[in-house]
């Protein structure tokens, strides 16, 4: 266990592809070297004999921790993988101050539901709205720096 680097990035992504992970609007190198240069301990990975078998996002917003992208390749799992990597996402998260965790999986995925149940979460109450939006245009590809608009 571990936390990732930038120069694993393309390695995460193979693992999200292997695991069967459904796809986001980010899951592409720049997105998740973003992520590793914003939070350097946000993003969790385990090994097996150097091979990287798993990973775990693990943020905290400074009002509640969250959890994304639990994924394990499926040559390796139920070996408990996935559970260490929790536990792990909630000892840094519960370091930083953190008292509420939010796991966000996908109700179509019952597997992955019912992993989350056996590590003592439950479902919510709530409803998640989401709203992906492009990048903001950066004075490198042709934005204005001083308004944040295209030319």
């Amino acid at each position: 266990m571990r936390t990732a680097t930038v120069a694993d990035v393309d390695q995460v992504l193979s693992v999200w592809a292997g695991a069967g992970a459904h796809p986001t609007s980010t899951d592409d190198a720049a997105s998740v070297g973003a992520l590793v240069a914003r939070d350097p301990d946000a993003l969790l990975v385990a090994e097996i004999d150097g091979r990287m078998v798993g990973t775990l996002m693990a943020t905290w917003d400074g009002w509640r921790g969250n959890m994304y992208r639990l994924a394990v390749l499926p040559d390796v799992r139920r070996r408990g993988i996935a559970s260490l990597l929790v536990h792990e996402g909630e000892s840094r998260l519960r370091a930083l101050g953190c008292r509420r965790i939010t796991a966000l999986v996908l109700d179509v995925d019952a597997h992955a539901a019912g992993f989350w149940t056996e590590v003592d979460y439950v479902t919510h109450p709530m409803t998640r709205y989401v709203h992906t939006v492009e990048p903001a245009p950066t004075a490198t590809d042709g934005g204005d720096e001083r308004s944040g608009e295209g030319a």
